[in-house]
């Protein structure tokens, strides 16, 4: 056991001896039904990760998955807006139901939950990871196939309780181009490999924009390194997405969903292995 242990297990990220990692998950609510749970992490923010977990929800969607999606980055929700979703959620005496997209997506955010949409969420790191867990524990989950979860960037207190308390399947690692993106990104894969999470795929974001009038591929933050990066840690999945102002035209205006051009390409490029696990 770790000197000065407290047997508060989220308090560190160390594997000692004497923890039990089963003992750890925690139990979704009992009425609950979720078949796997992907994590669609980030070494910092601003690198697309919200906008890749949505698309990725979307895309599951489309292709016949019965798809959820958890919000777990509670200080910047923007998962419901790029939904179009500005209702509340609403609960019974048995628990709290999430949100369903017009596209038939289950949701929960932090932002369905306020009153105010713009009001910011002033919590300390314990506050927001129970937050969290009551996600995972209070929420009413339907006939899930596939749950995404948006986790805030970093590797702080929400990612690793998310990896301690909630059986996942397995992440996807969303970077840019520029290496000092990619230095940090090496940081949300170790840990993935420390908490022994597979990581399914890498999404690269930004990766380049197309000329409207040549059609040639510009790389605007310069030379892709994620292929290099795939092979470094053996991801086996890699997918680029373009800068396309229409895409985050369709995601301010909330409808995400509803760009099938898309989501069919984008989900072929990760299905196959999220099939695998």
């Amino acid at each position: 056991m770790a000197e000065k242990c407290n047997n508060d297990c989220s308090s560190c990220g160390k594997d000692c001896s004497s923890r039990d990692k089963k003992s750890l998950l925690k139990e979704p609510h009992k009425m609950s039904d979720i078949k796997k749970v992907i994590a669609v992490v980030s070494g910092k923010g601003g690198v697309g990760k919200s906008m890749t977990c949505a698309l990725l929800a979307a895309a599951a969607q489309a292709s016949g998955q019965v798809t959820a999606v958890m919000d777990a980055d509670i200080t910047g929700p923007s998962i419901p807006k790029m939904f179009g979703i500005h209702e509340r959620a609403t609960g019974t005496e048995l628990g709290i139901l999430p949100v369903v997209t017009g596209g038939g997506i289950q949701v929960m955010s932090m932002n369905v939950l306020l009153e105010n949409e713009a009001e910011p969420v002033v919590w300390r790191g314990s506050l927001i990871s129970g937050t969290v867990m009551q996600f995972w524990t209070d929420v009413i989950w339907t006939g899930v196939d596939i749950m995404f979860i948006d986790m805030p960037p970093g590797t702080g207190d929400v990612p690793l309780t998310v990896f301690q308390s909630v059986p996942i399947d397995g992440i996807i690692v969303v970077t840019t181009p520029q290496d000092l993106v990619g230095m940090i990104v090496k940081k949300a894969v170790n840990m993935a490999n420390l908490m022994n999470i597979p990581i399914l795929g890498i999404v690269e974001n930004m990766s380049y924009i197309t000329c409207p009038d040549c059609g040639r591929k510009i790389s605007v933050f310069g030379e892709s390194g994620v292929d290099a990066l795939a092979l470094e840690y053996g991801i086996p999945a890699v997918a680029k997405l373009p800068i396309d102002p229409e895409l985050t035209k369709a995601a301010d205006l909330g409808k995400l969903e509803y760009r099938d051009d898309v989501l069919s390409d984008f989900w072929g490029k990760i299905f196959g292995q999220l099939e695998k696990k």
